[in-house]
């Protein structure tokens, strides 16, 4: 049932560089194309906006998230009936030699480009990598043996009452963790980084060929949020599971969920409009008519595929808008939901 929220809005509406929408579409917000409309959308542009909204968001008792750029987000079919809020801030500057600080709401690969402009080594491996800087922060987003962590100086935020700072130890970085994700009331501003100085032109080459591994294997176009799960910590892993990993399958001391996926028979899997893509096993995407539904049951039954053979438990790298409850798929001798 839909809460009241009139008020609400109309005090939004009147704080300087606040844009409110009612029922969004989050579809439209969110990389995999799924997902409900949001009872309020807001978006917030500078400290005094997301600060301001914040208060009044909090003051009206509706439950209330905040977004990124929407490329890790499941949103349930339904939609969300409360408020997400969207800091917009997208400034990018120098503050010093070698270190770049960036607004939260700038996409992460205009702050790459930025940096490779400059001469500065640290976030190009990056490059490719969808949504914005507060987000990369909030997962500790990275590839190609590089994350936000190694380079994070600073994070600015708001967490509801005060302006604050925390510097890297603070952030609690680990594995695609941070504080953050344990604090979503806390609103992410901004953030700067700390870089190493290089000529301009490798770098670009560098990341040029990142990019394209990663376009051949994640298209710009495609309606996915990359992998799903992470990856899993070799030294982490129980004894019998790590004796039955190949040597040339570990990757800076982790193993790719996708090694475990395929020996599950995770490729090509299929879940209504969801596919497992057929030659990579931790990549799921919507064909164009998928739903969240679809989409939450074949993530289900593929953790259930491993869990079953290797005792192990994969954990996403995405997130959930909206649902209610545990998702449960077809118990033992019965048909699947997801079909090969």
């Amino acid at each position: 049932m839909m809460i009241a929220l009139s008020a609400t809005v109309s005090r939004l509406r009147a704080i300087p560089n606040v844009a409110v929408f009612e029922n969004e579409p989050l579809q439209r917000r969110t990389r995999f194309a799924i997902g409900g409309p949001c009872r309020i959308f807001v978006e917030a542009d500078g400290v005094d906006a997301v600060s301001g909204a914040v208060a009044v968001i909090r003051s009206s008792g509706a439950p209330w998230v905040t977004l990124g750029g929407g490329t890790n987000l499941i949103v349930s079919d339904e939609g969300f009936d409360g408020i997400a809020l969207r800091p917009t801030g997208s400034a990018i500057r120098s503050s010093a030699p070698a270190v770049i600080a960036a607004e939260a709401g700038a996409s992460l690969q205009d702050l790459v480009d930025a940096s490779i402009k400059l001469g500065w080594s640290g976030l190009h491996t990056m490059t490719g990598i969808p949504g914005s800087v507060g987000g990369a922060v909030y997962g500790n987003a990275g590839a190609y043996g590089r994350s936000v962590a190694e380079s994070l100086v600073e994070v600015e935020f708001f967490d509801g009452s005060s302006l604050r700072r925390l510097d890297n130890a603070g952030c609690r970085f680990r594995y695609r963790e941070s504080i953050f994700k344990q604090q979503k009331d806390w609103v992410i501003l901004s953030a700067s980084f700390r870089l190493q100085p290089a000529s301009a032109e490798p770098l670009g080459a560098e990341a040029s060929r990142i990019l394209a591994i990663r376009n051949s294997k994640y298209p710009p176009d495609m309606k996915c949020a990359g992998s799903i799960f992470k990856n899993l910590i070799l030294d982490e892993l129980p004894e019998p599971v790590r004796r039955q990993v190949p040597a040339e399958v570990v990757r800076e001391g982790k193993v790719p969920s996708a090694y475990f996926l395929e020996q599950a028979g995770a490729k090509g899997m299929r879940a209504g409009g969801i596919q497992v893509a057929d030659y990579h096993a931790n990549l799921i995407y919507n064909t164009g008519c998928g739903t969240a539904a679809e989409l939450r049951s074949l993530i289900a039954d593929l953790k259930g595929r491993v869990r079953d053979r290797f005792g192990l438990e994969l954990e996403e790298e995405v997130q959930y808008i909206g649902f209610e409850g545990p998702v449960r798929i077809a118990a033992a001798g019965q048909p699947r939901q997801s079909v090969l």
